[in-house]
């Protein structure tokens, strides 16, 4: 198997894997991916999101505020509006390449021996 990175274990390299980090952890909950794949298709209201997502304003504000802190999503006011949009183009297609390849493997059968599938991974 490939190393993640072709680079020498040097600064470089450990500030790429810091910065990597950090992008996960910013999006390491459902609702920021659920707001950013709400997102994708171009930029909505708070109140808009309000309808395409399921939870309070609060708890949407909050997720909002990380990822525009973050650099993942961008605003702007229109009157009393504040619209979002995605700044991360890397984000989306992070977001896009693991949530694509987890649905194909949860709508793909299991091929692990009866035993290992009760555990949900193959036994190492």
């Amino acid at each position: 198997m490939e190393p993640l990175i072709n680079a020498s274990e040097d600064a470089g390299s450990g500030r790429v894997f810091e910065l990597a980090a950090e992008l996960f952890g910013v999006l390491s909950t459902p609702m920021r991916l659920r707001i950013l794949s709400a997102l994708c298709d171009g930029e909505r209201s708070v109140t808009q999101l309000l309808e395409r997502i399921d939870t309070t304003q609060p708890n949407l504000s909050q997720h909002l505020n990380v990822l525009y802190r973050s650099g993942v999503l961008a605003k702007r006011k229109e009157g009393t509006q504040v619209i979002y949009r995605v700044q991360s183009e890397k984000a989306v297609t992070l977001c896009r390449a693991v949530c694509t390849q987890i649905a194909i493997e949860v709508d793909e059968p299991l091929q692990l021996p009866p035993a290992e599938r009760l555990v949900g991974r193959a036994v190492v």
